[in-house]
């Protein structure tokens, strides 16, 4: 199916060339567009409860209750039939164990009854709107839990906002610091050919811990220096240091 908004196009906007400019960059820096990392799941599903998994807490945390939950329920009416407690228990690591464990019962509930099994793989098949559109239907999931399992699990094209890109985003001048997750997203997705959403993506999280970080960026240092409106702006102390 056609995705009208994931058109590349035509002619470029002033932001379009700017951010195409800036990915440029950290390609050349960080590499991800062209090894296109394979950070998703054969079963959607896996992914959409991974995400779930890692709201409000770290990759750490994230995968390490994400792993005690599959090796304790190798598959999903495991899970189901063992019951709130034991799901509950078996995501501790993550933080937010009661919410969590809630919110993937009632999602598992809701597939298998939408689909008659554990899978939202036929969602790829709709497209990335229609698929988009169920995912947010379901408990728990906003617009980044489902752009992050329509990229990485479905390969459909949407561009994530965590608060690594949020923050790149905003300090370079992309967006108004008063700018939500939600209106970023639509601004990359819009200004951002859908064949650089996996690897831009990527690219930004990478150079957004190691160099652009919340407290301390590491300015003088960074590639994409000239091209910031925040390292333009800063103190001469914070951009010689």
């Amino acid at each position: 199916m056609a995705e009208a908004a994931a058109k590349i196009p035509t002619k470029m906007t002033k932001r379009a060339k700017w951010i195409a400019e800036v990915l440029d960059i950290l390609e050349g820096c960080w590499h991800n567009e062209e090894t296109s990392p394979d950070m998703g799941h054969p079963e959607p599903l896996d992914g959409l409860v991974l995400t779930v998994l890692s709201q409000h807490t770290n990759d750490r945390n994230r995968d390490a209750a994400y792993a005690r939950l599959k090796e304790r329920f190798p598959e999903w009416e495991a899970a189901v039939s063992a019951g709130y407690g034991a799901v509950l228990d078996a995501v501790r690591p993550a933080g937010l164990a009661p919410t969590k464990a809630g919110r993937i019962l009632e999602i598992l509930e809701i597939v298998l009854r939408d689909f008659g099994r554990y899978s939202i793989l036929p969602l790829a098949g709709l497209g990335r709107d229609e698929a988009r559109e169920y995912l947010l239907s379901l408990p728990g999931v906003g617009e980044k839990t489902a752009a992050c399992v329509l990229l990485f699990d479905m390969r459909l094209p949407a561009f994530p906002v965590d608060t690594h890109i949020a923050r790149v985003c905003k300090r370079i001048g992309f967006v108004p610091e008063k700018t939500s997750a939600e209106e970023i997203c639509a601004v990359m997705e819009r200004e951002v050919p859908p064949s650089r959403y996996l690897g831009g993506h990527v690219n930004i999280i990478e150079h957004g811990r190691a160099i652009c970080k919340a407290r301390a960026p590491i300015c003088p240092n960074c590639a994409i220096a000239g091209l910031c409106d925040f390292y333009k702006l800063s103190p001469k102390s914070l951009r010689n240091c």
